[in-house]
């Protein structure tokens, strides 16, 4: 009995061991950034190893908005990452519906071809994308940045929600088309209400996606009518008069990384709920 204890007592140790490795890698460059935010410019380098600023400061916060139009490009970011999801999710619905639920062929072919766009890398997309927007007049507009999310958003979206469709009984699906709803009004007033968890889970993580995407929005845009918040957090290095533009750009980092905590701390439950979802056999 002391030998079983002793083994259910170090299992215990080595657990909360892993756990707080964990947690210190997870959350420690954020300790470190908000750290560094509230660290004066002038006292960067002589504080660079203590654990708390000495003279904590929200100046750097302030100069964010004074370096650069960030609040317009905090805007341009929200416009991009809602418009990505609402049209993730518009196209996403029908497909999951058909893919889920429908017998077709080329069924399988079909879904992962659609896997497979996703695993390109954005470089590799890159020239021919970019000769897209050019031909559409899109440049440095919303909708080349949306355009262009839509290529590793849409993939994930459609696989998730499927996996979520084939979970919901057909006999709710053939109770409907007794009552005689088309297709259309069976996706819309019978499935969608039973899939919020996974549209809240797709369409959130299609959000942070669109919301920290760097490469395609650089490549996109030419000034802050359309730029995003991590190409203006990029551009602080070269386009500030600051001290040290380093604690602008944790500034910055931080500003928008706390609106995605807040949001995955809020959703949580469905989340775990939309990602479990699949994990069943369907």
């Amino acid at each position: 009995m002391t030998r079983k204890r002793f083994g259910h007592a170090m299992f215990q140790l080595v657990f909360w061991l892993v756990v707080a490795v964990i947690l210190f890698y997870v959350l420690f460059p954020f300790y470190w950034a908000v750290k560094t935010s509230l660290t004066p410019a002038g006292e960067l380098a002589r504080t660079a190893l203590h654990w708390f600023p000495d003279h904590p400061t929200l100046s750097n916060y302030l100069e964010v908005f004074q370096a650069q139009p960030f609040g317009q490009n905090l805007f341009n970011s929200l416009m991009v990452a809602t418009g990505t999801v609402l049209v993730s999710l518009l196209l996403a619905a029908p497909a999951a519906y058909a893919l889920g639920k429908f017998r077709f062929k080329g069924k399988r072919p079909l879904m992962y071809t659609i896997l497979a766009v996703s695993v390109f890398p954005q470089i590799a997309l890159l020239p021919g994308l970019y000769a897209v927007v050019k031909w559409l007049h899109l440049y440095n507009s919303w909708g080349a940045l949306i355009l262009s999310y839509l290529i590793f958003t849409l993939p994930f979206t459609v696989w998730t929600l499927t996996a979520f469709v084939r979970q919901i009984p057909t006999e709710l699906e053939e109770a409907a088309v007794m009552d005689g709803a088309t297709p259309l009004v069976t996706l819309f007033r019978v499935l969608l209400p039973m899939m919020t968890p996974a549209l809240v889970t797709t369409g959130l993580l299609a959000f942070i996606n669109a919301w920290n995407e760097f490469l395609f929005a650089l490549t996109f845009t030419s000034d802050n009518g359309a730029r995003t918040v991590p190409v203006a957090i990029g551009m602080f290095t070269g386009a500030s008069q600051h001290e040290s533009p380093f604690t602008l750009i944790m500034a910055g980092s931080v500003m928008v990384t706390v609106p995605l905590v807040a949001l995955v701390l809020v959703f949580q439950r469905k989340i775990v709920d939309g990602l479990t979802a699949g994990a069943v056999k369907g």
